[in-house]
């Protein structure tokens, strides 16, 4: 593509060089350019792309895109722009060929529920024999596409490049989870939604977005993007939610358990066995019958339905595709035995995500709830005695563990969450720095009956010490444990 071409329609301060050049790809990374690459020189956190021009230009670059002005003497096509993440995924949405225009793009953020809705949504247009492809915090999955997530919203030459390859795999949807800080760092501009979802805000990322106000700010920024004739689908039990729709002026579906929801269950259970409930909405109502559990769920049922009412698709491939997903990831992800114990895995990592897990499990009766669980290290410090004051007040016994501590002392976290237990006046607990032995305790002291939930981690295969990621799946240790069990009967 010529440089002419991939610049149409983005804001530049000034261009020189020659936009007749053709460009053959688009590069964040210096070590990613190719011959004849753009390259986004992106000032980071840490790190600021424009020291990385040099090697950028020795690996081939035909452009470099920056915000600041270019260096006296270089002979090469040089954009200065104002903004150099938005003129990025503008340059994106031009080189790929603006693949959202050829699919329904379905967008969906909030604190808690849009890996399980993007499940939900995938498995109701595969029974509707549609071809959904979905960009989320699991994996990167579709036509043509098949792989783990490393983030759950890509930079925006790789969203692009990932919808590009859907379009020519035939996908009819792109099902995306839209995180906040892709909305602060713009890159989901230049992609036209069709269904834009709210779900819930509850306090995550504050070490990023330091108020919970600026958290939600960044949310909005989904409802406010490339607005054209788009629909917002928004959970108005939820406070965050119910101030959105105050703000919006937009074509807006809500969604909740209040009377005045648009899509509602009228009535509903929750318990062991999965959710059924009456959902009412503007012309009708359907039966609704689904093997995932607890109140959260009953939410992401309500989303989804929402969002395929708007794809028209037909109310009996709505129900039955609800009814043939079985479970979601790490998603209070059920872990069957034979030895009379409920165990259950769940990416619960903030207090309010923690809340409703252990809630969860006190409706379905349990003789007690055991908890395994930990914190981030290098993320909001803030939440960890909150998650130990939620632990204290809803989990029979709790032992404390490590998560992903980073570059911090797992010791150092754990005390911060002993802090809120403490206060608390919380004395059922115990502290297990290795997160394997913790795991394994939980086991031992387990008996019938009781509920284990092991949480932070759900689907995530590694754990993230220093700056390395170590083999490691809360699922498969389990198993492990227990067939170990079986086989000996110790678990350790």
């Amino acid at each position: 593509m010529k440089i002419r071409d991939l610049l149409d329609g983005v804001p530049t301060v000034k261009f020189s060089g020659n936009k007749e050049a053709e460009v053959q790809g688009i590069a964040y990374s210096s070590q990613a350019v190719g011959q004849d690459y753009l390259f986004a020189a992106l000032k980071g956190e840490k790190k600021d792309g424009y020291d990385f021009v040099p090697d950028a230009i020795e690996r081939g670059a035909a452009a470099i895109l920056s915000e600041r002005p270019v260096p006296s003497g270089l002979d090469l096509s040089w954009i200065e722009v104002k903004e150099a993440r938005k003129s990025l995924a503008l340059c994106s949405a031009n080189f790929y060929s603006h693949p959202s225009r050829h699919l329904k793009v379905v967008g969906i953020t909030g604190t808690k529920g849009k890996t399980t809705i993007t499940y939900i949504l995938e498995s109701i247009l595969k029974n509707s024999n549609l071809s959904p492809g979905v960009i989320g915090t699991v994996s990167y999955r579709g036509p043509g596409l098949n792989m783990t997530a490393e983030r759950t919203t890509p930079e925006a030459p790789d969203l692009q490049r990932m919808m590009k390859v859907m379009v020519e795999q035939n996908a009819s949807h792109c099902l995306m989870e839209v995180s906040s800080h892709s909305l602060e760092l713009d890159r989901v501009i230049g992609i036209l939604f069709d269904v834009v979802v709210f779900t819930n805000l509850s306090g995550e990322h504050l070490d990023y977005h330091r108020t919970i106000e600026k958290y939600f700010e960044a949310k909005k920024k989904l409802f406010l993007i490339n607005r054209q004739n788009r629909m917002a689908v928004i959970n108005t039990d939820d406070q965050w939610g119910k101030k959105l729709t105050e703000e919006l002026h937009t074509n807006t579906i809500t969604y909740g358990l209040n009377p005045r929801a648009m899509i509602r269950a009228e009535e509903y259970s929750a318990s062991e066995n999965g959710i059924r409930m009456v959902l009412r909405y503007p012309k009708g109502k359907m039966d609704i019958s689904s093997s995932l559990l607890g109140r959260p769920n009953i939410y992401n049922l309500l989303a989804a339905v929402a969002v395929a009412l708007i794809l028209n698709v037909p109310e009996i491939d709505i129900s039955g595709g609800i009814s043939s997903l079985r479970k979601v990831p790490g998603r209070f992800e059920r872990i069957s035995n034979s030895l009379g114990l409920h165990i259950f895995v769940d990416y619960a990592h903030n207090d309010d995500a923690l809340r409703n897990l252990l809630e969860t499990a006190k409706e379905l009766a349990p003789q007690r709830v055991i908890l395994v669980f930990g914190a981030g290290g290098d993320r909001d410090k803030s939440k960890r005695p909150r998650m130990g004051k939620v632990a204290a007040s809803l989990a029979d016994h709790t032992i404390i563990t490590s998560d992903n501590p980073r570059s911090e002392d797992p010791r150092t976290i754990i005390s911060d969450i002993e802090e809120g237990m403490k206060n608390s006046g919380y004395k059922q607990y115990e502290v297990e720095v290795d997160r394997r032995k913790a795991i394994e305790h939980a086991l031992a002291i387990a008996a019938p009956g009781d509920y284990v939930l092991v949480a932070g981690k759900g689907h995530e295969n590694y754990q993230i010490i220093g700056d390395r990621a170590i083999p490691f799946n809360d699922i498969g240790i389990i198993r492990e444990l227990l067939e170990r069990k079986t086989r000996t009967g110790q678990i350790g």
